[in-house]
């Protein structure tokens, strides 16, 4: 029996059909509406380009979802529940235009032998899929999963979807008489418990299911976009526009910005609309919260909490125009909202947003907020007096400039001007690497190493300056620009064939951020430098080492940059066994250095620092006893963090450059 020829109160089942579609199709417009027009509101961006591209990264991460596999145990689950919502969706639509039109010389789904298979192995795997994620809710949920009402309701309007299809199908397996079907395998288990029936009654309740399970996808259609699995439907455009497709990964550029965005955002109206999508995608799943090594330690930052935090304010302001209840107008985005603890926290990292399944941009929002913060003047004194430094001097030290390559008198070398002569390697040598005094002998023996491999390289001397990246980072996007404008107008009067960097946060600056002007240089490492001489034979080396080390991977040269390998085959080469540490790679765990928090102080009283984390994690490892880092902010923090950890002794921390010179030492 078509279920849409019966009266419902009297009324054709059709026209019944017909005004319940209507009503979930205006009621699901008029909010979509109210949505898109919240984004208009947002600052103009264009991420329309590199359609081809975009659309591919949408494909792949979208249906194939490679990073919900990053937790493991709900991975599978959330995969099947998304590809049975899938085939639900498409065989709905099948039979709601089948139901609306009934002229059509088409079958309803569960007339399609084939159509039934699946929608019945879906169902089951769904179900299963179900239980798995309501177990891990109620029993074993991990930290900053999101708890709530709306989220269980979802589910179980999942399930009874599922179920409304098992049924309906065993009713109908009762009221044709059949006695077991391969087409129809779960129906047909189910079809015993109503053997009762007659076939006349049974076919009523497939008719029921029918209607039930028509009138439950369309209240669901309805409730959708209200509820916090709006991200069902925005996060397929947020995968679509990321800036990872046609940009470094962290990048904090604005494409196509039609105004200064220098001074970040005061209200929520001065985010770009990507930035204020990044709200309606996200799925509260937490995996960003867990990443995040702010979190961890107790600082008072949660990225998920700063992206939902700016979804609601925006709704509130945008659409519902509520005041707050204390008369004093609009709330303000950073202070009322989030606070300015939240956005110093953050160390820039990146875990967060290489975590996330629906490919939010945490950070480039912090970083608008924070561009208000220092145009205000609202920076804690030691920042303060680090971009006093880094205008003064060019340094965050507060040194002479004529002081950055004193290094060299004591070198023993005479290290080329790159100003006055060609090289083939100009080494930015950095802050850290140059006037810290624990890393100064490293320097020393990265640039003996060098000339001993007769690699032809120079320095610019003076002329060098900060690079930016967390002056950056911090906020101060003014500052930013002028350091880059200073360090492209000394490399103009160099001359190189390449660039060797030390710090890996230079690095990322010098490679993704610098414009070049069309004469863009390779910009390297010098991990992968001395990977290159090691592989070339170049470096004389007169023993190899032996032990155990475990690597650390700096978040700017692993995450931003996806540089891995080579300062693992360097040990490697030295005749070094690595033992990896359980965070490692792109889940490598942060020092805490980065985003400016090296130059703040903490005025949390923290249970752990990040540094001490990472510390206490490679000690857990048992007999390896040398930490190896390949950033000068790393050995400043992690040294530091074996004293505070009462680890001295146990385990040594170590730069790359260190043990490649004990191997040519002999």
């Amino acid at each position: 029996m078509d279920p849409i020829r019966i009266s419902v109160y009297g009324l054709p089942g059709v026209g019944v059909l017909w005004f319940l579609t209507l009503v979930a199709f205006g009621v699901f417009g008029w909010r979509a509406w109210q949505l898109i027009g919240l984004l208009r509101r947002g600052r103009h961006e264009n991420r329309f380009d590199q359609i081809g591209r975009r659309t591919w990264h949408a494909v792949k991460n979208v249906l194939l979802q490679p990073r919900i596999f990053g937790e493991q145990s709900i991975g599978l689950a959330h995969f099947l529940t998304f590809w049975g919502f899938m085939v639900y969706a498409t065989c709905f639509n099948w039979a709601l235009l089948r139901g609306l039109f009934p002229m059509l010389p088409i079958p309803y789904p569960d007339e399609v032998k084939v159509a039934v298979l699946f929608l019945e192995v879906f169902s089951v795997l769904v179900l299963v899929s179900l239980a798995a994620a309501l177990a891990r809710r109620l029993f074993y949920a991990p930290p900053h999963l999101h708890l709530s009402f709306d989220a269980n309701f979802i589910l179980a309007l999942i399930a009874l979807l599922m179920l409304t299809m098992l049924f309906g199908s065993a009713f109908r397996n009762v009221a044709e008489g059949s006695r077991g079907t391969a087409w129809a395998p779960f129906g047909s288990l189910l079809a015993p418990a109503f053997a009762g029936l007659t076939p006349v009654t049974a076919r009523a309740w497939a008719t029921a299911m029918w209607w039930l399970h028509m009138i439950i996808v369309l209240g669901f259609f309805v409730y959708l976009p209200y509820s916090k699995h709006l991200h069902l439907l925005a996060a397929p455009f947020n995968v679509f526009f990321s800036g990872a497709v046609t940009r470094p990964l962290g990048d904090l550029t604005v494409p196509g910005a039609q105004e200064d965005m220098a001074s970040g955002a005061s209200r929520w109206e001065e985010l770009t609309w990507k930035q204020l999508l990044s709200g309606f995608s996200c799925a509260e799943c937490g995996r960003c919260d867990r990443a995040c090594p702010a979190t961890a330690s107790g600082y008072p930052l949660e990225p998920q909490q700063i992206i939902q935090k700016i979804k609601t304010h925006a709704m509130q302001q945008g659409l519902a125009r509520t005041r707050d209840a204390s008369g004093n107008g609009t709330p303000k985005l950073i202070g009322d909202v989030i606070t300015e603890s939240e956005l110093w926290a953050c160390t820039t990292c990146m875990a967060c947003m290489t975590r996330c399944a629906v490919w939010n941009e945490q950070i480039p929002i912090i970083v608008t907020l924070r561009r208000q913060l220092v145009s205000q003047g609202a920076v804690e004194r030691t920042v303060q007096d680090m971009l006093a430094n880094l205008t003064r001097y060019g340094n965050s030290f507060g040194k002479s400039d004529r002081m950055r390559a004193r290094w060299v008198q004591s070198s023993g070398l005479k290290i080329k001007d790159a100003r006055k002569e060609p090289v083939e390697y100009l080494w930015f040598v950095g802050d850290y690497a140059s006037y810290d005094p624990r890393c100064e002998e490293v320097t020393r023996k990265t640039a003996r190493i060098f000339a001993q491999a007769g690699l032809d390289f120079g320095l610019l001397y003076e002329a060098e300056r900060n690079a930016g990246n967390d002056v950056r980072r911090v906020g101060e996007e003014g500052l930013f620009e002028m350091l880059k404008e200073k360090n492209l107008q000394a490399l103009a009067k160099a001359q190189y064939r390449a660039i060797v960097t030390t710090d890996p946060h230079t690095f990322n600056t010098l490679k993704n951020e610098y414009p070049w002007n069309g004469n863009r240089v390779p910009v390297k490492h010098y991990t992968e430098v001395l990977d290159e001489l090691l592989q070339a034979g170049r470096v004389p080396l007169k023993k190899k080492l032996t032990g155990r080390v475990t690597y650390h991977d700096p978040c700017y040269l692993g995450r931003y940059n996806g540089i891995y390998d080579s300062p693992r085959r360097v040990l490697r080469a030295l005749g070094l066994e690595i033992v990896e540490m359980p965070r490692t790679r792109d889940r490598s765990y942060c020092c805490g250095a980065g985003g400016g928090r090296i130059w703040m102080e903490d005025k949390e009283k923290l249970p752990e620092r990040p540094a001490e984390n990472r510390i206490r994690e490679a000690a857990a490892l048992g007999d390896v006893p040398t930490f190896v880092v390949a950033c000068p902010k790393d050995i400043a923090m992690f040294r530091d963090a074996l004293k505070t950890t009462g680890t001295e002794g146990r385990i040594a921390v170590r730069d790359i450059a260190e043990l490649v010179a004990d191997a040519m030492e002999g």
